[in-house]
């Protein structure tokens, strides 16, 4: 039996508020139950190598899917490192790794190679896994699985109470897990998280199969476990908050500067770049311009709480964006890469505005007969590329090669060709 099963009679697809319409469960009518402790207590934390090399062992050992889960310490340290790692496999039970401690994980890696890892919304804890040496061969996604299926909720706790019938314990989500030692309460926590991602993997694969959309998911979670890193971002300055008040390129030079700062800084100090100085201080100073240390210390975000030798810092980084070369200063927006922004395409091509008109209403209203997000039917940036630059001569063929040539799996190009072929075509 599974965890789920032994803890209670069968819920493998109670519907308590939180499954899909029509979905053919149960009516949910049944109190979903507190899971409070795992099922063999809170597992010490992995800290050393002899302990990691048993686990290892025992999750080689252990049978069917591996439950995954990473906790980071977004908003509290400098990146997106994994500050806790929780598996859970059937005959090895759940472990808890400090990655901090044990910074390589790559054997463990390997002992799961060709296992399927279930993880919850996976493409946020590959990045911080695969840095440690975790990098799955197959995955399933619990969280993409229910926008599939068409759950309206699908966080982890939501999904499942509602599939499942259990209420987890969220209250420790957004803690700075790089505390040590780690308290009780959020190691109880971090064991809960993975306790039932095996069994909520199974009901979800029932009702997948049930809507004659398990093949589609199994594509999707495919294209996740063999994608390739992500490429760096370019100009990451730019994405700082309220750039959008920023017109001036000599302003922009000002918050580039200001962001560089901050982030060596941040580094330096292994903190939150929002902790050593904020978006809104920058776009502040960058409104401003200030001439010396006390305009600056006038500004919000530059108050009674900076000191005197961080002010200077700080100016020092608007004065080497004042005494930038005009040709030295950024240039507003970064290039752009394929179609315009769609509120312009009505002035620089009527038909093609009038080609996405028709096409996003035609996968809207297709999305909505298949009871599932847009965005998971099909990435709206793909839709756009092919509106603003249909094949010569549409048809299935044409557009179906167009839409695979941007990524689009073939579940995709099935379901969403004959909708395009018909916008392009009207």
């Amino acid at each position: 039996m599974t965890d789920a099963q032994e803890t209670a009679a069968d819920v493998s697809l109670r519907t308590t508020g939180g499954g899909p319409p029509d979905d053919g469960g149960s009516s949910g009518a049944e109190a979903p139950i507190p899971l409070l402790e795992p099922r063999e207590g809170i597992p010490p934390v992995i800290a050393d190598e002899a302990a990691l090399a048993e686990v290892i062992a025992a999750f080689a050992a252990g049978t069917g899917p591996v439950a995954v889960d990473a906790e980071r310490a977004s908003g509290y340290r400098y990146g997106q490192r994994a500050y806790l790692v929780q598996l859970r496999r059937a005959g090895a039970g759940t472990a808890l790794i400090d990655p901090v401690a044990c910074p390589d994980l790559s054997g463990l890696g390997e002992a799961l190679s060709g296992v399927e890892w279930v993880l919850h919304a996976a493409t946020q804890d590959l990045p911080c896994l695969r840095e440690i040496g975790m990098i799955p061969t197959r995955l399933f996604d619990t969280e993409l699985a229910g926008r599939i299926a068409g759950f309206p909720r699908v966080g982890l706790g939501a999904m499942v109470e509602g599939v499942l019938g259990f209420v987890l314990e969220k209250g420790h989500s957004a803690v700075d897990w790089s505390t040590r030692p780690l308290p009780e309460p959020w190691l109880r926590y971090a064991a809960l998280d993975v306790e039932l991602l095996v069994d909520l993997r199974d009901a979800l694969e029932k009702e997948l199969d049930r809507q004659g959309k398990l093949e589609w998911a199994l594509q999707e979670f495919d294209a996740i476990a063999s994608a390739p890193p992500a490429e760096p971002r370019k100009d990451p300055w730019r994405r700082t908050s309220g750039m959008h008040k920023v017109r001036r390129r000599r302003q922009l030079a000002v918050v580039k500067e200001l962001w560089e700062a901050r982030d060596r800084i941040a580094q330096r100090r292994d903190v939150s770049p929002g902790k050593v100085l904020s978006d809104a201080a920058i776009v502040e100073a960058a409104l401003a311009l200030p001439v010396n240390v006390h305009a600056l210390a006038a500004l919000n975000g530059f108050g009674h709480r900076t000191g005197r030798r961080q002010l200077e810092q700080w100016q020092a980084a608007v004065d080497r964006a004042r005494a930038l070369a005009e040709t030295q200063l950024p240039q507003p927006g970064q290039p752009v890469t394929g179609p315009p922004p769609p509120r312009a395409w009505a002035d620089k091509d009527p038909a093609a505005a009038a080609r996405l008109s028709a096409a996003r209403a035609a996968v809207s209203a297709l999305a909505e007969s298949l009871n599932m997000p847009q965005e998971n039917l099909i990435s709206p940036d793909t839709v756009r590329r092919v509106c603003w630059e249909p094949p010569s001569v549409v048809s299935a063929e044409s557009v179906g090669a167009a839409l695979a040539g941007l990524g689009a799996r073939a579940w995709q190009v099935e379901q969403v060709t004959p909708v395009l072929v018909a916008a392009l075509s009207a």
